[in-house]
């Protein structure tokens, strides 16, 4: 339960006005979520090369392709490490405060994507050996910012605008995934224009030049440059007012650094000995498991599926593509040519539906409600996932391949107008101070599994059913019009799912989480 020296800071935080030290802290914390959606989408953009690279047989009819063991350990290690990272350090920024481990991730982050381009050997075994190695980590880094970074923000914010402040911070996603695509195509264009190589069909030993190798490496190397150049910055940020006043009782030092960074005066009431009370309730408590246990079941259910549809989504929307004559066969591309048509598309999606979602989220989220935009989010991807699924034999003729692309743009800016937004949002509004950094954790974690599940399941789903037309390596699937069944069928049980979260739009945190009684229900 907040004092009353206490509330006098949090009213204060409340009620100010929004100043240039909020948009600070959004590029700062914004700054972090551009290098994970870089990281963990660029992959996607050169696995393709990977395999033309080191796994090429002499005299196969097709270019090369990693066996599924190993793309499932590429595409899918960075997200075990960042499920890891967001169980560790969301419980670590509890106990030990969001400011003390904060410049820790970014590090970590910058470090290990950096050693992910340099993975060393010349074997396809040590490079891509080490190269998961240092992708793990990288996950582990870009996992300690997501309960971080959401629960900083969130407790910065005055609460008339704070689903658009943390929501911000997310739809720097966006930027990175535009990012990596952009910086892609220069790459892959500068590269393919220097180094000419014919395609594979018709020259297969000559299609991958030796230089594509570097392609991939500096491709990986560049999302670490601009969390870099925001480090200091983090360094520098104080502790939050409702971790000090709320969690180390600390109600004058909370009242000092607010006025610091606010410029505003906020003054608190003469701090009296600390008593601790039955408020004081732990995560493993009947009194939370009673006040929020269907919160998180809501946060972590609707996270799971959510990411189940995301993430098969955009690891994999290469192979959509390729299945919709989008992209043509590899055969007639050389390795580098590939990596641009791949890039190319990922961008066209990301700057017509990715990136509009995230902001349009941003600007209506305090407007109509965070539970308002996930019900839309979820209900609009699950309409569309069985528009393009049950007719799929109609998208897949050539005249219609356009349309198809269009549909398909749509189930993502649903999803960032919508789910994907929201459920990074609300963990960080719903749960009280002293365990909402776990508890955005274990959401997010629960995120995470989903997308393990979406990564990992859609290699084998998305396969054709007939054995003689499946990539090398994997079994026969259910094949592309089925996996988007089933994706609908997920998103609209994510629908249901939302129903068990409360609306937060326009009350403080501590009327959300019920840490003081004191506050009014204004909105």
């Amino acid at each position: 339960m907040a004092t009353a020296g206490n509330m006098k800071v949090l009213n204060a935080l409340d009620g100010a006005k929004t100043q240039w030290y909020h948009f600070t802290a959004i590029v700062i914390a914004g700054m972090g979520f551009f290098t994970d959606a870089y990281d963990l989408f660029c992959i996607s953009l050169v696995t393709k090369m990977l395999g033309r690279i080191y796994y090429t047989k002499p005299g196969s009819p097709k270019p090369g392709s990693l066996p599924p063991n190993v793309s499932a350990m590429v595409n899918g290690v960075a997200l075990t490490g960042t499920l890891a990272g967001q169980l560790f350090f969301g419980w670590l920024g509890d106990k030990l405060g969001r400011k003390k481990v904060y410049g820790i991730t970014l590090m970590l982050m910058c470090l290990c994507s950096i050693a992910s381009g340099l993975s060393f050997g010349h074997t396809p075994k040590t490079v891509l050996t080490t190269l998961c190695f240092f992708r793990f980590w990288l996950g582990f880094g870009i996992g300690g910012d997501y309960p971080l970074s959401a629960t900083i923000m969130s407790e910065y914010s005055n609460k008339k605008t704070r689903g658009g402040f943390i929501a911000a911070v997310f739809a720097m996603q966006g930027f990175g995934i535009l990012g990596g695509g952009v910086f892609a195509i220069i790459i892959s264009s500068v590269f393919d224009s220097k180094y000419k190589a014919p395609p594979y069909e018709i020259n297969p030993a000559k299609s991958t030049v030796p230089e594509a190798d570097y392609v991939w490496r500096i491709i990986l190397m560049a999302g670490a440059l601009p969390a870099l150049l925001t480090f200091y910055s983090r360094s520098k940020m104080p502790e939050t007012a409702r971790y000090t006043a709320l969690v180390a009782k600390n109600a004058n030092k909370a009242a000092a650094d607010m006025s610091k960074v606010l410029n505003v005066e906020i003054e608190s009431d003469p701090q009296k000995p600390y008593i601790k009370s039955e408020d004081d309730y732990g995560l493993f408590s009947k009194k939370f498991l009673k006040q929020h246990g269907k919160h998180l079941l809501g946060t972590t259910s609707t996270w799971f599926l959510l990411d189940i549809a995301f993430y098969s989504q955009n690891l994999f929307q290469k192979d959509i593509f390729t299945a919709i004559g989008w992209i043509p066969p590899p055969k007639t591309m050389n390795a580098i040519e590939e990596v641009y048509r791949i890039a190319r598309a990922q961008t066209l999606i990301a700057l017509c539906s990715t990136v509009p979602g995230y902001w349009f989220t941003v600007f209506l989220i305090d407007r109509i409600g965070r539970r308002t935009i996930q019900l839309i989010g979820f209900s609009m991807m699950t309409i569309f996932m069985f528009a393009l699924a049950f007719p799929y034999n109609h998208w897949t003729r050539p005249e219609n391949n356009i349309k198809f692309v269009v549909m398909y743009s749509f189930t993502f800016f649903f999803a960032n107008f919508g789910p994907n937004s929201t459920t990074f949002v609300v963990p960080a509004e719903v749960f009280p101070a002293r365990v909402r950094s776990t508890c955005h954790g274990i959401s997010a974690a629960s995120g995470k599994l989903g997308a393990m599940v979406g990564a990992f399941g859609f290699l084998y789903l998305a396969q054709n059913q007939d054995p003689t037309k499946t990539d090398a390596g994997y079994p026969a699937g259910i094949g592309v019009k089925n996996s988007l069944i089933v994706l609908g069928v997920i998103n609209l049980l994510g629908t249901l799912c939302t129903l068990l979260l409360p609306e937060s739009k326009g009350k403080s945190l501590e009327e959300i989480t019920g840490e003081s009684k004191d506050e009014t229900t204004d909105a």
